[in-house]
């Protein structure tokens, strides 16, 4: 697999919990596409819901369930948290 390194720009107003938010999207995402890229299917959440459950609790301090219906692409479900309860 080819490394490729990535320069990230946080504000430096960021809090901790918002660098925290920043680095966890980033970070499923990119593992969202290495997954992708190295099976060539579409992502699921097979193995990933509980993982995704505690970022979610982990920045915003709310409990949630992933449904199995949630969009795969991990910043488009952070964008629907408000909807998982």
């Amino acid at each position: 697999m080819e490394t490729s390194h990535y320069n990230l720009d946080l504000p430096d107003d960021a809090s901790e919990d918002e660098a925290a938010a920043i680095a966890a999207a980033i970070g499923s995402h990119l593992r969202a596409q290495e997954a992708a890229a190295t099976e060539g299917d579409e992502p699921t959440w097979e193995g990933e819901r509980w993982t995704f459950a505690g970022r979610v609790e982990a920045t915003q301090g709310r409990r949630i369930r992933v449904p199995s219906g949630a969009p795969t692409d991990r910043w488009a479900a952070a964008g629907r948290t408000d909807r998982m309860r």
